[in-house]
């Protein structure tokens, strides 16, 4: 099985995520189906399919989280000796030429990818074509409505 790259930070949020279930919502959605149970007949109790049914969802959770973590290897990126190179978790300035505006990126996991936060995957187009490269490099990065040519600003191991 090939391993998948994940952060220090996306591996505690899993590992947070995957304890609430167990410890927490698991708990409650058992005691759920206890309570409605007691309230007879199984085959028109709403109440009771609503409960098995978010079981589902959590087991499944669970397992999918179990699965992640297991076949994760977690990179910290603040370990890695700096050299200019763009590297999984680095954070990188990227300068796009023809807008003359500036961008920040963070290479990350697929499930900590948000670009609302800034946070790109490593498998996202821009991560493929700036990973390997170094700091003062110009990339074109193709995208539906053509290219784009940014020079890497700088890369920071944060």
């Amino acid at each position: 099985m090939r391993k998948v790259p994940m952060t220090v930070v996306g591996e505690a949020t899993l590992r947070e995520e995957l304890n609430n279930l167990k410890t927490v919502q698991r708990p409650r959605i058992i005691a759920d189906i206890a309570t409605a149970r007691e309230h007879g007949d199984l085959k028109e109790n709403a109440e009771y399919h609503a409960a098995r049914e978010e079981q589902g969802f959590a087991e499944g959770r669970i397992k999918e989280i179990e699965g992640k973590l297991a076949d994760s290897q977690v990179i910290d990126v603040k370990t890695i000796p700096y050299t200019g190179k763009v590297v999984f978790g680095a954070t990188v300035t990227l300068f796009n030429v023809d807008t003359e505006g500036t961008v920040v990126y963070r290479i990350v996991g697929d499930d900590e990818a948000d670009v609302k936060k800034k946070q790109i995957s490593y498998a996202s187009p821009i991560a493929k074509a700036i990973i390997g490269k170094m700091e003062g490099d110009e990339v074109t990065i193709k995208i539906p409505s053509g290219e784009v040519i940014y020079e890497i600003e700088k890369v920071e191991h944060i």
